[in-house]
């Protein structure tokens, strides 16, 4: 007998027939004599919806009414799917995060989880009841309903896993696995079977969608053995051969291993670059402390050879969604950091290369680099750590870049998809 988390996102819960296949997946665990627990996001646009209400009902709305509000997607689709269940012949029940309870911090919105008490709920499963949870919600100091932040249920789901002291964590979705790039970009990309927690953690934070960043840190924190796959394909789940595993290093034989995992791109990057900035010690940490305390994450940095006149130019990266609020405290902290203009751009792409085999072969930025040079594509930032190179280059060229990257890393499939 296994422990099984599985966790369906807002497409595979989009409407009853929906729910209703999803209920069918979780019978075929259960009938193969399995433990599970089933984490669920609310339906395909229902928090949109919801985040709607709250922001038509008052631009200032109260945090914690928020999350009272946008939890609700969950809530309902946890019970539906119990209800499904138990017509399918399941005994199950929905808990909710405060029933559990599923304990976080007070950050409304963008809560931490940090224990969850699953006493009750071993009991429930030992008596062979499916535990069906909403994602994406937790409860403070035993009373306030809190959200994780958007795609939090891969939090839910992971954190649950690690809590249960569950066998596998399998996260179904819309797509079938985790594949070299993005097959929609290379029809010749790859799926993979195994990818270590370092690698997907790299790949999640820099452009591809599969998971969301915090699941795969706290999975490799935990050590929890999480699969991907797909929600529209039939088939026994505990075919080992399906999906791909996110495991630690010393479960991808040498055999597995190569050179280069992944390539994943990220579009919603703005590049901010201020001009003539004074070369003293302590100007750069006047850029970014007042980012920092915006709560604005900064990404490439580049600052260019001083200046005659005792200046530099310093540009660097931040999510184009906080543009706006990055040149206002930019702007208010000018005399501060002393800086003549500031230049902006949103037409520009982060291009990644991720891969384990970085740390024992060289040459991997040089192939990158010398790759994109023939096809004509400027790079005008880079960023680097053991495992990743990134690139920013000009918007445009971006599928052309992931393209001939994949093929000079020698990630082409033998046949087209």
């Amino acid at each position: 007998m296994a422990r099984i988390v599985m966790k369906f996102g807002g497409t595979s819960m989009a409407g009853i027939e929906r729910i209703r296949n999803v209920a069918a997946r979780v019978k075929r665990e259960v009938d193969a004599g399995n433990q599970v627990a089933v984490v669920v996001s609310a339906m395909a646009g229902e928090t949109d919806r919801l985040v709607g209400f709250c922001r038509e009902a008052s631009s200032l709305y109260d945090a914690k009414e928020y999350d009272v509000v946008v939890s609700a997607g969950e809530q309902i689709t946890s019970g539906l799917l119990a209800i499904a269940l138990q017509a399918a012949g399941c005994k199950a029940r929905s808990w909710l995060g405060w029933q559990l309870p599923i304990n976080t911090s007070d950050a409304h919105g963008s809560a931490r989880i940090g224990e969850i008490d699953t006493v009750a709920l071993d009991a429930s499963l030992a008596d062979g009841v499916v535990a069906v949870i909403p994602g994406f919600q937790g409860v403070a100091d035993g009373q306030r309903v809190t959200t994780l932040g958007r795609g939090g249920s891969d939090t839910s789901a992971v954190a649950m896993a690690a809590a249960m002291k569950a066998d596998r964590c399998d996260i179904y979705t819309d797509v079938d696995g985790v594949y070299t790039t993005d097959p929609r970009i290379v029809p010749r990309a790859r799926k993979l079977s195994k990818v270590t927690y370092e690698e997907m953690l790299e790949l999640a934070s820099v452009g591809a969608k599969v998971l969301q960043t915090r699941s795969v840190g706290l999975a490799m924190k935990e050590n929890v053995r999480v699969r991907v796959l797909s929600s529209f394909e039939d088939g026994d789940t505990n075919d080992g051969h399906r999906g791909t595993l996110i495991v630690g290093e010393e479960e991808i034989d040498d055999m597995e291993r190569q050179l280069i995992t992944g390539i994943a791109h990220d579009k919603n990057e703005a590049k901010i670059t201020l001009t003539q900035v004074s070369d003293r010690p302590g100007s750069v940490a006047a850029i970014f402390a007042p980012l920092a305390d915006g709560g604005i994450n900064v990404d490439m940095i580049v600052q260019n050879v001083a200046h005659s006149t005792g200046s530099t130019d310093v540009t660097f990266t931040v999510p184009a969604a906080d543009l706006a609020r990055s040149l206002d405290i930019l702007d208010k902290a000018k005399d501060a950091i002393g800086y003549a203009t500031i230049v902006h751009d949103t037409r520009v792409a982060k291009v990644s290369v991720v891969g384990v085999g970085m740390r024992s072969h060289a040459g991997v930025a040089s192939t990158m680099f010398t790759t994109l040079g023939e096809r004509g594509i400027n790079i005008q930032a880079i960023a680097t750590s053991e495992i990743k190179v990134s690139v920013l280059i000009e918007e445009d060229y971006t599928e052309l870049a992931v393209r001939v990257l994949h093929t000079a890393y020698g990630l082409d499939a033998e046949d087209a998809a």
